[in-house]
């Protein structure tokens, strides 16, 4: 088993963008970055942490989107399923941003709408902003959370 408080403790902010990006790219398996962002703005500037593991999250996430662009072209019957084309219709109604974000911003599993995405066709640069945006958000959350909770308890 990795030891990820070591790769913070060794590299700090690297290590938390490293960690985040690494547990953010693993599709469908989950990898539990979040445990080192709390730790990390325990010990980090907790603004900084969860700016860095938004971003590194946030890239991470274009695995999904590969996986679902790389997919798109061997599951063309998929195209032709009549839910698909209206989650499609609906994404394409600037609705899909909003729904990255939420998914991003969220414990909700946002690999699955990475891959939809990216199935779709999403434009990549909306999907990518919309995933930095929403891991920063939480990203922030935990890291403050991880900060204000040290304080509390110690």
């Amino acid at each position: 088993m990795f030891d990820w408080s070591a790769l913070v403790q060794t590299f700090g902010y690297l290590g938390v963008f490293l960690s985040s990006f690494a547990s953010s790219a693993s599709v469908i398996f989950p990898v539990p970055g979040f445990v080192v962002t709390v730790s990390a703005g325990a010990f980090l500037n907790p603004f900084l942490v969860g700016l860095v593991s938004g971003i590194g999250s946030g890239l991470g996430e274009a695995t999904g989107y590969g996986v679902g662009w790389v997919g798109s072209k061997a599951v063309k019957r998929l195209k032709k399923d009549r839910f698909f084309r209206m989650a499609e219709e609906w994404f394409q109604k600037n609705r899909g941003f909003l729904i990255i974000f939420i998914f991003a911003a969220t414990p909700l599993p946002d690999d699955i709408i990475g891959i939809l995405c990216g199935l779709m066709k999403y434009p990549f640069r909306k999907f990518l902003v919309a995933s930095i945006m929403g891991k920063t958000s939480l990203g922030l959350l935990l890291a403050f959370a991880g900060n204000y909770g040290y304080s509390f308890f110690s």
